[in-house]
């Protein structure tokens, strides 16, 4: 069986994350060929392999220190740990602001693709030594996540 193709593409031109952007802010998107809707998409994404859980175990050990958010916002509206924010029939927005930085997920929909774009706001060098930290985990994980879209 053949792996479905994640590709890395620009941010779709629709999407509600153009409106935090700003200079310094990460930001990437990456899409498969999947025509399912913005919420299901969203729950395959959020729900982590073993392998995914076991690097936020790490993650909550290492970063407990720092009183960093794990569980994100009590809220009654989730996918995963994140907050929902906003969801319209092209894209749910998810995430939560934090001390050393703001990050939001958008998954989109659209023209048989759905797309899964990270926009991150550092707040401090703290911020910026945790992104560089993640990065090569954060794109395993979403093009992991894209991938179990793909297939399911």
């Amino acid at each position: 069986m053949t792996s479905p193709r994640v590709s890395a593409i620009p941010l779709p031109a629709n999407s509600g994350l153009h409106t935090r952007r700003t200079k310094g802010d990460f930001l990437d998107c990456y899409t498969v060929t999947s025509d399912m809707d913005v919420r299901r998409a969203a729950k395959i994404i959020t729900d982590f392999p073993a392998w995914g859980k076991m690097l936020l175990q790490v993650r909550r050990v290492i970063t407990a220190p720092f009183g960093l958010d794990n569980d994100g916002p009590n809220v009654a509206d989730k996918v995963g740990i994140f907050p929902v924010e906003s969801e319209t029939d092209d894209e749910l927005i998810a995430g939560f602001d934090d001390k050393h930085l703001n990050f939001r997920v958008a998954v989109m929909s659209h023209a048989g693709q759905v797309s899964l774009a990270t926009w991150v706001a550092p707040h401090n060098i703290g911020g910026r030594i945790y992104l560089a930290a993640i990065m090569p985990f954060h794109i395993a994980i979403v093009r992991n996540a894209l991938a179990r879209v793909a297939r399911a």
